[in-house]
């Protein structure tokens, strides 16, 4: 297609270099996800199990003090803290690196709380879910993000309808990179990675149907988060966590894409990031 490439993981998986023997964890970033209000706890773990499989270094999730204690009772690598406002997420934020926001985050006033106090950091952030419902509410524009909306997200932050940015995905994607900066990932069928207007977007040929669930952009954000905290710049974490996450979601779809969970395509990441493809 003009003004588009394919995207290939072989060649991508070469931004991973490999690690030293002598490799500790503060070399391979802090991740902090900021989300889960209340009955979303599920979303944020998802997403911090997914940064974890991919190799970040530490993962923190920042979410309400009344589920913070038991989101790690599973995964005991993850670190819990709970917050009720801006000066607890201030708190919470400062060994971060890399900020994903929008997990299971809600609308409510705490959700604003929290989305306008991450949005002042010059850190890099990954926007999810409700991070980016509360961003088409209140636009700005930023050089240091990925936004991953899906098609009806993606018609709220440019106030048109879903059918619209279906029927031209291609002009969608520049349309929010001009309104929004960074690099948008505009999820679906084919998705796309979009860093710059004026360059081909890369386009992601993995993926099957039944990625169609719950769950798998919450493993998608913590993905790339995982990816920006090993020192990926946007636009490569962007193309390599796309191709990781649709790359993995075959593998573990198989030929039984029914019934497809995120948790099963987060545990295919281990293997894809180590080099293990075929």
């Amino acid at each position: 297609m003009k003004n588009s490439e394919l995207m290939d993981l072989d060649t991508k998986l070469k931004l991973l270099s490999t690690r030293p023997q002598n490799a500790n964890k503060g070399l391979y970033g802090h991740v902090v996800i900021v989300g889960g209000d209340e009955g979303m706890g599920g979303a944020m773990q998802l997403a911090g199990k997914a940064a974890l499989r991919t190799g970040a270094g530490l993962v923190s999730l920042v979410t309400r003090k009344s589920h913070a204690p038991y989101l790690n009772l599973t995964q005991p690598e993850l670190m819990c803290h709970g917050v009720e406002d801006h000066k607890e997420l201030q708190a919470a934020l400062k060994p971060a690196t890399v900020i994903a926001l929008g997990p299971g985050l809600g609308q409510s006033s705490w959700a604003r709380d929290l989305f306008q106090t991450a949005l002042q950091t010059e850190l890099p952030l990954v926007v999810d879910a409700d991070g980016l419902n509360l961003l088409a509410q209140q636009p700005v524009r930023k050089s240091n993000w990925i936004l991953t909306p899906h098609p009806k997200e993606a018609a709220r932050l440019l106030n048109v309808s879903t059918d619209e940015i279906q029927n031209d995905r291609f002009a969608a994607a520049k349309s929010l990179q001009i309104r929004f900066g960074g690099v948008i990932v505009l999820k679906g069928y084919g998705t796309l990675v979009c860093d710059n207007p004026e360059t081909p977007i890369s386009i992601c040929p993995y993926g099957n149907p039944g990625m169609a669930s719950g769950g798998m952009g919450d493993a998608l954000t913590g993905l790339i988060a995982g990816l920006l905290a090993q020192g990926l710049n946007l636009s490569d974490a962007a193309q390599l966590g796309v191709c990781l996450h649709a790359s993995a979601g075959d593998k573990a779809a198989g030929n039984m894409p029914r019934g497809l969970l995120a948790s099963d395509v987060i545990d295919e990441i281990r293997g894809l990031v180590n080099g293990r493809i075929g």
